[in-house]
């Protein structure tokens, strides 16, 4: 049996990224005290959060500013922040058309066009 005052690996885990919060990119180790909450939740500086290479674990990585993970170099196009898999997602969203704004579009259209 498991004692109750034993932490879970996660609050464990929780606890040593809030009172010691640095950057997690090998040779780094930036304190992240006074960084962005978002910076601090994630354990990356501002700029290897935009950096096109970095290297956590021994391996050569990107960050995803949309998933909020490392990838590697290949899941990028280019110089982009944003893995593929994720931009497709973007803008197949954004493909997308409502049936609603269509109608009401053409509605405001034919009320326009047959006013006065």
């Amino acid at each position: 049996p498991v004692s109750s005052s034993t932490p879970s690996k996660r609050s464990r885990a929780s606890y040593h990224n809030i009172q010691n919060p640095c950057c997690q990119v090998e040779g780094c180790n930036l304190d992240l005290k006074s960084a962005k909450d978002y910076h601090r939740r994630h354990r990356i500086c501002e700029s290897h959060s935009k950096s096109p290479k970095v290297v956590v674990a021994g391996m050569e990585r990107r960050f995803c500013q949309q998933c909020s993970r490392f990838h590697e170099l290949s899941e990028f196009d280019d110089k982009k922040r944003s893995c593929r898999r994720r931009l497709s997602d973007h803008n197949a969203r954004r493909r997308r058309v409502q049936p609603e704004s269509i109608q009401f579009a053409s509605a405001g259209l034919s009320s326009a066009l047959y006013a006065g």
